[in-house]
């Protein structure tokens, strides 16, 4: 027992991957073992990451729940996890929807062993990203959840599947190409990977050179590399082309997690490693991170409008709802040491965890409704709210809960951007006003083409009410939507004191 509780984060990580070894010695014609067992495995991530909400202690300062041990010794990198309160937030995303995308594939048919391996793998691939307090493990993680998303967006995914997971792989290799320079040259100047080392080492390092390269042009090199790769990621325009495509072929729970969580790796590289590790550039640079954290915002809302396609539709609305992350975390650059920067960045990563819960419902019913119709085109639905009416309440509440809608949690996580941005950036704020404009009259549009109108008489009799197993899906992200809409206390606490440490000291 005391293992256990010495080695919680290692279990987190790892227990996904165990499920995965599991599932290669199982009959791949008995679907629902094989379907049971990474169930049961992702649900075991999820009741320890619990157990480790339980144990963290709010006053504590620093890293908590910390494993370190030598990994590779010869470039002094190390296998050293750990968490705070934003890194501890994102874990909770993570093992809290991956077990809903794994009984969202219960209708999977084909392939079922190597699907469900795939998203364990990818699930390990996310945490390790969280969890990691070594650079280079961080970049190893970082790597490894691109694979398995790739091979389920092609071998799942629709009609244009190779396209969406070539243009995915590309554009993520391509950043991971600059995280991986970077992440040699931190580690070879400071002479660890170590990341509270970095922290406290990197931003005094003013004289010495690497390969000839004085230390200031190898610093300008390492930011540059880490923000294309962390752009690309959440993604920022004019960065973003990859995701809609990725979005729209991938398999439903593959788009909620790519939505769910994938997206937050780039936002937390910029919370974890940018910022602090480069406080002046960061300062530097904010306005312009404001400008396209604005213009994703409003570019998001007005491609989500134009779309007629419901995936797609849900697909661009990502890009407008990550705008006010990065909206966020360029107010904190700017402001770093104040309570602004605290509000900014409070409100910036509650938007990942709502967004992640939102985003990920709205994908879902996406594709509850695409598995009875066959199709996602707008313009063939209409009136369904009266043959469905379960299903339309449930699409309204998750579709107001990315409106934002006051009492709903997507509201309290803009509400914080935008008064924390606002100080800072009252012009690039405005702007992105225009963006909530776009964003009700994308919703809007949704919901009058799917709910409302005549109905379509195409329609009559081949209709079946959500099911149960779809019940127990969207209901757990529809509670905490509610929760932290009305009491949001339940989990700012947990991230209010690690971004206090972090923004204002």
């Amino acid at each position: 027992m005391q293992w256990i509780s010495e080695h919680l984060l290692t279990l987190i990580l790892f227990l996904p991957t165990a499920g995965a070894v599991v599932l290669l010695f199982l009959p791949s014609r008995n679907l629902k073992l094989l379907r049971y067992t990474a169930l049961t495995a992702s649900l075991l991530s999820f009741i320890l990451s619990l157990a480790v909400w339980a144990g963290f202690r709010g006053g504590l300062t620093g890293f908590q729940f910390e494993e370190q041990v030598a990994w590779y010794s010869v470039v002094n990198a190390t296998y050293h996890l750990g968490v705070d309160g934003i890194s501890l937030a994102l874990v909770l995303l993570t093992t809290f929807l991956t077990p809903l995308a794994i009984l969202t594939s219960f209708n999977i048919t084909d392939r079922v062993k190597a699907y469900m391996i795939l998203f364990l793998l990818l699930e390990t691939g996310m945490l390790g990203v969280f969890l990691s307090l070594d650079l280079l493990l961080f970049f190893v993680f970082w790597e490894v959840g691109l694979v398995p998303m790739y091979f389920l967006i092609n071998q799942w995914g629709g009609t244009r599947r190779n396209y969406a997971s070539l243009k995915f792989i590309l554009f993520t290799m391509g950043g991971s190409l600059g995280l991986l320079l970077a992440t040699q040259m931190i580690g070879v100047v400071v002479g660890s990977y170590d990341l509270p080392v970095l922290f406290e080492r990197w931003t005094a390092i003013t004289e010495g050179s690497l390969f000839g390269l004085p230390v200031e042009t190898v610093k300008t090199i390492t930011f540059w590399a880490f923000v294309v790769a962390f752009a690309v990621k959440v993604p920022i325009f004019p960065m973003h082309t990859w995701l809609p495509d990725a979005h729209t072929e991938a398999p439903t729970a593959g788009s909620m997690i790519l939505a769910g969580v994938l997206l937050k790796l780039g936002a937390y590289g910029f919370l974890r490693l940018v910022l602090p590790l480069f406080p002046q550039e960061s300062y530097q640079y904010a306005g312009w991170l404001a400008l396209l954290g604005a213009l994703s915002i409003i570019m998001g809302g007005l491609g989500a409008f134009g779309q007629d396609d419901f995936k797609r539709l849900v697909a661009y609305s990502s890009i407008n709802h990550m705008g006010f992350v990065v909206l966020g975390i360029a107010a904190a650059a700017r402001a770093i040491g104040s309570t602004t920067a605290v509000m900014a960045v409070n409100g910036a990563v509650l938007q990942m965890l709502m967004h992640g819960l939102s985003s990920a419902g709205m994908f879902f019913l996406v594709g509850v409704l695409y598995d009875r119709t066959h199709t996602r085109d707008l313009k063939e639905f209409g009136g369904l709210y009266a043959t469905l009416p379960v299903y339309g309440t449930i699409l309204l509440f998750v579709s107001m809960a990315s409106l934002g809608l006051p009492g709903l949690g997507g509201f309290v996580a803009e509400f914080q951007v935008v008064v924390g941005s606002w100080q800072v950036f009252p012009l690039a704020t405005a702007v992105s006003m225009l963006g909530l404009f776009f964003t009700g009259a994308y919703v809007l549009k949704a919901i009058k083409k799917v709910l409302t109108g005549p109905f379509n008489e195409k329609w009559t009799g081949k209709l079946n009410e959500i099911t149960a197993r779809e019940l127990v899906v969207i209901i757990p992200p529809m509670i905490l939507l509610l929760l932290t809409g009305l009491l949001p206390s339940w989990i700012m606490e947990l991230i209010n004191q690690a971004v206090s440490r972090w923004f204002l000291s």
